[in-house]
């Protein structure tokens, strides 16, 4: 598992945030009116969001973000639901995975919100992780990081950089970034402190006031919060999420009579959440042989919220531990009862292409296609066995129109490469690589990436012309953050 080197982020933080922050001359000339938005006068809103795709090209490439289409789509889907109840919308938000099992989420500039598979597997139901995520919207909503680097820069102007640095050091790794928040602040850190309970609080009354809005049942929060103190109360070494979100009695309290004042809900277990949730302990956690026999003995025992979510682990435990026929057998059994559900559709077209039954796949795959055009699950799962397939230019053009729609996805891009390989489009095959690179933030080497392309396209007047206006469009990206 690669970690975050600590250098990584404050050096990126510091190249792109020094020069509007460095002086207080400076910050007095570009310094806006009052306009009743707490943040605005430190950071502009596109700016955030520039600065939050570029946190988010270095993550990629740095930590181990899961990227899976299948919980990619169940976390947005989640995600954006509270999203379209939340006030102060500014951004599209985007949420994600890091496949760790410490407990910790953290929202940066432009509405990243990134969750920790442990948290997943750790709460009990859809709201308790529902409530994690709200509380991470309201950070966001209410521009707590611009407010709280606002609030910094008024008492102490020279140590405006370090201080984002090690801010957005401390999501990531929150023992090094505290650390050097704490030398960065030293001056002020009481204010500091106290500025950061503030924020909590802020996100406790907002979040909780979501999460009700939203549907969940608004004592999600509450009971998770107090099941992370609980669980973490004498150990030594609190989890991630208690160094950066502090659990008092006193927040815990003060959740519960929020949540209590709010309407109740009485929600049943949730298909798509039990499902993900066997997902990530059947994919990212323990070892295949492991898995089978724990979810094995789950569903002999009736030891689940549902038993189709069991059933489902059980398959993909099968399928991770190479017992195809078995898992194909509970994965047809699952789809045949839930054909358009995309978990089962997911891990039964991984199963048919290890079973070389290509038919079976395409057929299911094309037939959703017809129904669910550019949904990122069946798009790439339905290019992938097309791949497989050896029907190249088929999963080409599939993936061509995907892109036209999703230019974002670099797992789209990463398969359209290893197709116009198999294909010997070595020019296209180069500015496909270019992309992936481009979307992890190493523009250098995405450019390179071009350079070798363009020895290739002679005969291809257009792919060349493509080739230079891209070579233009990175480098010009590269100099935006620069001059940021």
């Amino acid at each position: 598992m690669f970690k975050l080197k600590p250098f990584v982020i404050a050096s990126i933080l510091s190249t792109l945030l020094a020069s509007p922050l460095a002086t207080a001359q400076q910050q007095n000339r570009n310094k806006l009116p009052e306009i009743g938005m707490a943040g605005l006068s430190t950071l502009s809103i596109d700016k955030e969001r520039l600065i939050g795709h570029a946190m988010m090209r270095h993550l990629r490439a740095s930590q181990p973000v899961i990227n899976d289409p299948v919980l990619n789509e169940y976390i947005n889907d989640l995600g954006n639901k509270l999203v379209k109840n939340a006030d102060g919308v500014n951004y599209t938000f985007e949420f994600f995975f890091i496949n760790s099992t410490e407990l910790n989420a953290f929202a940066f500039f432009g509405g990243h919100i990134a969750i920790h598979s442990g948290l997943l597997t750790t709460a009990s139901n859809e709201s308790e992780l529902a409530a994690v995520i709200a509380h991470e919207i309201s950070h966001v909503t209410q521009r707590h990081l611009a407010r709280r680097l606002e609030a910094q820069s008024k008492a102490q102007t020279f140590t405006t950089v370090g201080m984002i640095s090690s801010i957005l050091l401390s999501f990531v790794n929150p023992t090094v970034g505290m650390a050097a928040l704490s030398t960065t602040m030293a001056a002020t850190k009481q204010n500091s402190i106290n500025y950061t309970r503030g924020n909590e609080k802020e996100a406790d009354r907002v979040g909780i006031k979501l999460l009700a809005n939203s549907g969940f049942d608004p004592m999600g929060a509450p009971n998770f919060f107090k099941k992370l103190a609980d669980k973490f109360r004498y150990t030594s070494k609190p989890p991630a999420m208690l160094l950066t979100h502090p659990m008092p009695d006193s927040r815990i309290s003060g959740a519960r009579v929020r949540a209590q004042n709010l309407p109740q809900t009485s929600i049943p277990p949730q298909l798509q959440f039990e499902l993900a949730k066997a997902r990530i302990s059947a994919r990212y956690e323990g070892n295949p042989g492991d898995n089978v026999i724990n979810f094995k003995a789950k569903v002999k025992k009736h030891n689940y919220n549902l038993k189709p979510a069991a059933q489902y682990g059980l398959a993909l435990s099968y399928f991770e531990n190479k017992e195809y026929e078995a898992a194909k057998n509970l994965l047809e059994l699952l789809h045949r009862n839930d054909e358009y559900n995309l978990f089962y559709v997911d891990t039964l077209s991984d199963v048919y292409i290890q079973t070389k039954e290509f038919s079976k796949a395409i057929k299911m795959l094309s037939d959703l296609n017809l129904l669910m055009p550019n949904n990122q699950v069946v798009t790439l799962n339905y290019a992938n066995v097309l791949y497989e397939a050896k029907k190249y230019q088929q999963a080409e053009i599939l993936l061509q129109d995907f892109l036209l729609l999703k230019r974002g996805n670099f797992l789209a891009y990463d398969l359209l490469t290893s197709v116009y390989r198999k294909q010997n489009k070595t020019a296209l095959m180069h500015t496909a690589k270019a992309e992936v690179l481009a979307l992890h933030g190493a523009y250098t080497k995405a450019i390179d990436e071009l350079h070798s392309g363009y020895n290739f396209t002679e005969n291809l007047p257009l792919v060349k012309k493509r080739i230079k206006g891209r070579i233009v469009q990175f480098q010009a990206q590269a100099d935006k953050l620069k001059r940021l």
